[in-house]
């Protein structure tokens, strides 16, 4: 069988030592074999449908073609359009892509960047926010130092508290045109739906909101924490709608909250935008079949996940490189204004 023929098989019937039909057939080293015997030893492996083990071949030269993507949820529309992005960038680059998800923990972060290590990828693109405490970032960081001390490279899309490459979001930024917008059509009270306490995207989005709002003269929001997911916008929506005083408008910490929450007010009865309206951020593909069309910041996902990628194929260089990706406030149905 094909599979079974192996790299000696390969020198004996083009008559070469073994040592010289490995670095024939290994591109890198092509310059130390003249030419003829390049070609024989090639012939040979043609003849005998020889197919090199690609991972041993890598682990030669020290690093194989595969790129770590990891994220905390892949069934996230957020992640999975990013990794649109890497897959692509990746594919031109001739490099394959293993992608990993912490499930939100931040210890399995570090286990997944010191398995990627010990597999010897190229590169580790981290996808996602800052969550975790003191300790366990220092953990993150010293796995990261480690793999780029072996020759791997690293970028982060998110924040930049890593000290490597990142793709910077523009969450406060972009949560704070948001809030300026809805002013502009006449929203004065508004309500947060603002994902977990610790988690650093929504930390940045709910900082963005306080602090539009307060530079504008509104009243401080009325915030509910909950989980990024349609389960935690519904959840925190519910608990909101028990109690949610004049709010005139929801923002959400980002898209699949506020696709909950839109559910939460559906099943209570609340209509949107009639009784209050709704805004959520990244604007993520599964909004086009929502209604009412939900007002959102767009991000760029696939290029953000591009761009990273381009950054783990570029030399190392002494200075992290820092590419700032901004929001961009889309207007829809959910926010006719008052």
């Amino acid at each position: 069988m094909a599979g079974q023929v192996t790299l000696s098989d390969v020198a004996r019937e083009a008559g070469v030592s073994l040592a010289t039909a490995s670095r024939a057939l290994n591109g890198s080293a092509n310059r130390t074999v003249g030419a003829e015997l390049r070609q024989r030893v090639q012939a040979a492996a043609t003849r005998l449908r020889y197919s090199p083990d690609g991972i041993a071949q890598a682990m030669a030269r020290g690093r194989t073609t595969s790129l770590g993507l990891v994220v905390h949820d892949v069934a996230d529309p957020y992640f999975a359009a990013i990794a649109a992005g890497v897959t692509e960038a990746a594919d031109e680059a001739g490099l394959m892509v293993t992608l990993a998800s912490t499930r939100h923990d931040p210890e399995r972060e570090v286990e997944i960047v010191r398995l990627l290590e010990r597999q010897r990828a190229r590169a580790v693109i981290l996808a996602g926010a800052r969550q975790g405490d003191e300790a366990t970032e220092a953990a993150v960081r010293a796995a990261l130092d480690a793999f780029r001390s072996v020759g791997g490279t690293v970028a982060v899309i998110g924040q930049d508290t890593l000290g490597t490459d990142a793709v910077v979001v523009g969450n406060r930024e972009g949560a704070a045109d948001l809030v300026r917008a809805l002013h502009g059509r006449g929203y004065r009270r508004f309500a947060v739906l603002g994902g977990p306490e610790r988690h650093a995207t929504a930390a940045d989005r709910r900082a963005g909101f306080v602090e539009a709002l307060a530079e504008l003269g509104c009243p401080p929001p009325r915030h509910v924490a909950g989980d990024l997911t349609r389960d935690g916008g519904y959840a925190a929506m519910g608990r909101l709608l028990a109690d949610r005083g004049d709010a005139e408008v929801v923002l959400a910490a980002n898209d699949v909250m506020a696709v909950g929450a839109l559910a939460a007010a559906r099943d209570a009865g609340v209509s949107v935008p009639g009784d209050l309206a709704v805004a959520g951020f990244d604007d993520i593909e599964t909004l086009r079949d929502v209604t009412p069309g939900l007002t959102t910041v767009r991000l760029p996902l696939a290029h953000i996940g591009a761009v990273a990628t381009r950054l783990v194929l570029q030399p190392p260089s002494a200075d992290p490189s820092l590419v700032p990706v901004p929001g961009e406030v889309v207007l829809r149905q959910s926010t006719p204004g008052r």
